[in-house]
């Protein structure tokens, strides 16, 4: 599945940094994992930590497909709000995965530190009003946020400019939030699960699936099979092919990257996630090599011929929208990309089985704008599946939830 266009910044930054064969001979695991990209890495890192036995898959090169086009602002907060969450779901169900988000964050942290070279920093997230008349609704998200203990400051117009340097009517100041190099987290994880034993195989495209008794039956392109007691897939927004119905709606996102700009020059922008409640949005987040990243302008293509041919018109588009928040800053535009992402009706993700299968097929579906995050949350929901214990985020975050 074509997922990106252009030319993503942390492909062209890092090079490649792991390389795997491809699949040549029939195999046997526990578990087999279709999909290496960040999901399919933070799923399989969880499992093989706990004694399971796994297999990786993918269709093309480990961690090059959308893994390589997230801008990866790391977030609590789901694309859905809390308040319009709870109207869907109930206070309580939003609660739960709003404070299961900020713990993933933090252990999403834990697994950085311990890959010690992802660039993962804490930042805040300014999450601003795109228009005068969005304050209103900002400062209601804001006032149940602050009334269940999240971590989160109010700031009115005047101190928004006085802290950040720039304008807008209001903003909700919201931690945790990090950053990081989403590439090169996943291939450090990739390397690790490779080391401990794990296989993984790259240009390996599954073409089918036979859920037997005892068994799944994985049949590649080239005619090799794979017998797993249980599967994951993780393929990404390439996992709908898989699925009797349409549970997301694929779009398109477009990015671009600055060079690098002084520290002085960045200020807040060093540390800081931005982004807004305008559609289509603009967000905004530095690099520790000192770019800026600057993401959004959302469409609903899913043609990737399309997309293409979009990706430096919406770049410009974005560069110029950052330029008028920021007119100090001297944003000169090294790379710009775009990809797919997919969207769920209340913005929620989709771990576990579909009944379609049965209970040995797992999907781990991270669709959002905060995919990483819910991944980290879906490696362990995903993990006490396979362990036969409870979780609580099992009903929400399965398929037999309303919305």
């Amino acid at each position: 599945m074509d997922v990106r266009s252009g030319y993503p910044f942390w492909t062209v930054k890092n090079g490649l940094l792991a390389g795997f064969p491809s699949l040549q001979q029939d195999r046997r695991c526990e578990i087999a994992v279709i999909g290496a990209g960040v999901t399919g890495a933070l799923v399989a890192t969880e499992l093989a930590a706990h004694g399971h036995e796994v297999l990786l898959l993918d269709e093309g090169a480990a961690a090059w497909g959308s893994t390589a086009a997230s801008t990866a602002l790391i977030q609590y907060e789901i694309d859905t709000h809390l308040t319009d969450l709870a109207r869907l779901h109930g206070e309580a169900a939003a609660l739960l995965a709003y404070r299961a988000c900020a713990a993933a964050v933090r252990r999403l942290g834990d697994i950085a530190r311990r890959c010690r070279d992802v660039g993962w920093r804490r930042c805040d997230s300014v999450y601003y009003a795109g228009r005068p008349g969005h304050a209103k609704r900002l400062a209601e998200e804001f006032a149940l946020r602050k009334r269940h203990g999240f971590d989160v400051e109010w700031l009115d117009a005047a101190r928004l400019r006085e802290r950040y340097g720039f304008a807008a009517a209001a903003a909700i100041v919201n931690r945790p939030a990090a950053a990081l190099d989403p590439y090169r987290l996943t291939c450090r994880l990739l390397q690790r699960l490779h080391r401990d034993g794990s296989e993984i195989y790259e240009r390996s495209a599954v073409e089918a699936i036979e859920v037997g008794r005892r068994d799944v039956q994985l049949r590649t392109r080239d005619g090799c099979l794979v017998r797993a007691a249980r599967v994951v897939i993780a393929a990404g927004y390439a996992s709908q092919r898989w699925l009797p119905e349409r549970v997301a709606r694929n779009r398109s996102s477009y990015a671009f990257v600055s060079e690098p700009i002084a520290t002085a020059a960045l200020g807040p922008l060093g540390d800081t996630l931005l982004w807004e409640s305008s559609r289509p949005y603009l967000y905004l987040r530095s690099t520790r090599d000192g770019r800026v990243i600057g993401g959004g302008e959302d469409d609903a293509l899913d043609l990737p011929a399309r997309r293409d041919r979009r990706v430096a018109r919406k770049a410009c588009r974005l560069l110029a929208r950052a330029q008028a928040l920021f007119p100090q800053l001297p944003l000169q535009p090294a790379f710009c990309w775009g990809g797919t992402f997919a969207e769920t009706n209340d913005g929620l993700p989709y771990f576990g089985p579909h009944p379609h299968y049965g209970p040995r097929v797992l999907f781990a579906l991270a669709y959002g704008g905060n995919g990483i995050t819910f991944s980290v949350l879906g490696a362990e929901l995903l993990r006490a599946r396979v362990e036969r214990r409870a979780h609580p985020l099992r009903t929400l975050f399965g398929f037999g939830r309303e919305h």
